[in-house]
């Protein structure tokens, strides 16, 4: 009997040892074909105007944002969507950064901003993910915020003069002063023209980084759709195309602001 147990003991010994690098043998290919597969080597930083936003679907947007400055849109790995579709979104792990995200991050169209964050996570964070320095819910949001306040947009524009107002501006002022600010060239995004508006409306600017976040020119062209079937929330985000050089730029007030400065006046 005592011989019977020792040859138990030895197994379970020999089980313990052989089962950790199993294990190991069995995750690290995963790793590396998901690598192969959702391959990604610059990433982009989208920023959007909430106004602009707005203006593209009044019926969502019943309550114009009270918003003064540009906020987060997403933060998009070129190329590459949906590339883990089992890894969800849970707020309780970004709940130490969820003050910034409401403030930098918000879902301009609906008052609950979890599921532009979850459609974030899971379209473009999981792609996001192959890299260490992203490879969490809270290390994603978190470099998407601190590359936004590095970036300061805000600031870039008002210290070109360019501010939000009933005047327009040339594309080209609008590129110059990034071009200066960054010494590379973005991508800035309207809204076209409407009815007998021969102008376009400012949108959304993305600006592009390596993978070790070094700024780098938005040379390359984005694929079109970046919304599956399931994604009718967010397809009023499409709706934003590169802006045309030969068409002057509107860069619309926030209007409950505006209203608040004419009632205090």
């Amino acid at each position: 009997m005592a011989d019977w147990n020792s040859r138990a003991n030895q197994r379970k010994w020999m089980f313990a040892w052989i089962l950790p690098p199993l294990l190991v043998a069995f995750v690290v290919p995963q790793i590396s074909d998901c690598k192969k597969i959702h391959p990604w080597h610059s990433i982009i930083l989208s920023q959007h105007w909430p106004e602009s936003v707005c203006l593209m679907d009044s019926e969502a947007c019943k309550t114009p944002p009270n918003i003064g400055y540009w906020t987060v849109h997403g933060l998009w790995p070129k190329r590459n969507q949906m590339c883990n579709n089992s890894w969800p979104f849970k707020i309780e792990n970004v709940e130490a950064i969820l003050s910034q995200l409401e403030k930098w991050w918000p879902d301009v169209l609906h008052p609950n901003s979890t599921q532009l964050w979850k459609h974030e996570w899971q379209k473009h964070g999981t792609c996001a993910a192959t890299l260490e320095s992203l490879n969490t819910q809270k290390k994603y949001f978190s470099k998407a915020l601190e590359l936004y306040h590095n970036i300061n947009l805000n600031s870039v524009l008002v210290k070109f003069g360019i501010l939000p107002s009933s005047s327009y501006y040339s594309l080209e002022k609008i590129e110059n002063a990034l071009l200066t600010s960054f010494r590379v060239i973005p991508k800035i995004q309207c809204l076209p023209p409407t009815g007998e508006n021969a102008v376009q409306t400012l949108g959304q600017i993305e600006l592009c980084f390596t993978k070790d976040f070094q700024l780098i020119n938005c040379t390359e062209t984005m694929p079109h759709s970046l919304a599956s079937g399931n994604d009718r929330q967010r397809t009023n985000y499409l709706d934003f195309s590169v802006c045309h050089r030969d068409q002057e730029v509107y860069y619309p007030p926030v209007k409950r602001l505006q209203e608040r400065r004419q009632w205090s006046q």
